[in-house]
């Protein structure tokens, strides 16, 4: 059996791509896949910016279809913990897929765009007021390669590689005096 949390998971069922695809679910699925750590309703609605309560409904959908669990108590038992069964998922999209099942793959996945370009822009607004060991640590950068799909599923593993021992979940304790979290966005596809 695999360790809570350790393992990626790829999704294709349209009940739990729908379940997913609400901004503040995605929201709290990242926050749980993102640090490893449990967290109660109240926690995370702070997180989301949603109430306890509706934060609490959104909760139980997600565990309906799997995406979370409940974790060990803390204490007393009287809070609930939620916890990721996952480090981390993705979208198994299905050349054949019906249009049910097409729109609930685009719709998480707009969810899903809309935020990381949400984010980016918003860095791109306070990037000046970083310091400039921050401004140029960080980038964005466009590059037009050509490539083969053999090359370019290398370069998406290689590129893994590098990025996993710096992973938030896994350094959280260990990370050097100065490291802040960053949001590493790869997209890697083919652009005719």
């Amino acid at each position: 059996m695999t360790e809570v949390g350790q393992e990626r998971r790829r999704i294709s069922d349209p009940k739990v791509l729908r379940a997913l695809a609400h901004p503040a679910r995605v929201a709290i699925i990242e926050d749980l896949n993102t640090t490893g750590e449990g967290r109660t309703a109240t926690e995370l609605a702070e997180i989301v910016g949603l109430s306890p309560s509706a934060t609490s409904y959104h909760l139980r959908e997600l565990a309906k279809v799997g995406m979370i669990e409940q974790a060990p108590s803390r204490g007393d038992g009287r809070e609930r913990v939620w916890q990721s069964p996952v480090h981390s998922w993705g979208v198994d999209l299905q050349p054949g897929a019906d249009a049910e099942a097409r729109a609930a793959e685009d719709a998480l996945v707009a969810v899903y765009v809309e935020r990381d370009h949400a984010r980016l822009q918003a860095f791109m607004s306070r990037s000046r007021d970083e310091s400039a060991e921050w401004r140029d640590a960080a980038g964005l950068n466009t590059s037009t390669i050509l490539a083969t799909a053999d090359e370019l599923q290398d370069l998406f593993a290689r590129m893994e590689q590098m990025i996993q021992p710096l992973r938030v979940r896994d350094r959280k304790d260990t990370a050097p005096p100065g490291a802040r979290t960053v949001r590493v966005h790869i997209a890697l596809f083919p652009d005719d």
